[in-house]
């Protein structure tokens, strides 16, 4: 089994920062992407940033400039570090891994969820 627990979210005022992690436990061979989604009321869950095993980086062009998403490989886990927050940001931040695990011999490929964390931005 594969969990991803993520931590750091809660209520900032505008302009303000928090730093959101996502750590990924249980039988893992590798781990391809890591990667932070939102999603708001009433709209679909959108990609916020995205990074890869080597570093590279992908951010959705509302946060480019504001957020910076980081990796430790040796630990698994995703960073996501929010500043200049706006109440625009205000949704539930869900981390994704592409993931691999060995099963019987064989390499397979998942796509693991976490349960989402709470940020609210208040104006």
């Amino acid at each position: 089994q594969v969990q991803l627990v993520e931590s750091g979210g809660g209520l900032v005022q505008a302009g303000g920062s928090l730093r959101l992690s996502c750590a990924a436990s249980g039988s893992i061979f590798s781990i391809n992407v890591m990667g932070w989604y939102r999603q708001a009321p009433g709209r679909q869950r959108e990609l916020v940033a995205g990074i890869t095993s080597v570093g590279t980086t992908n951010y959705a062009d509302s946060v480019k400039g504001r957020f910076t998403i980081s990796r430790d490989n040796a630990k698994n886990t995703v960073y996501l570090q929010m500043n200049s927050l706006k109440p625009e940001d205000t949704a539930v931040y869900y981390c994704n891994a592409d993931l691999g695990r060995l099963e019987g011999g064989r390499f397979r490929r998942y796509d693991y969820w976490g349960q989402g964390t709470q940020v609210t931005v208040s104006s």
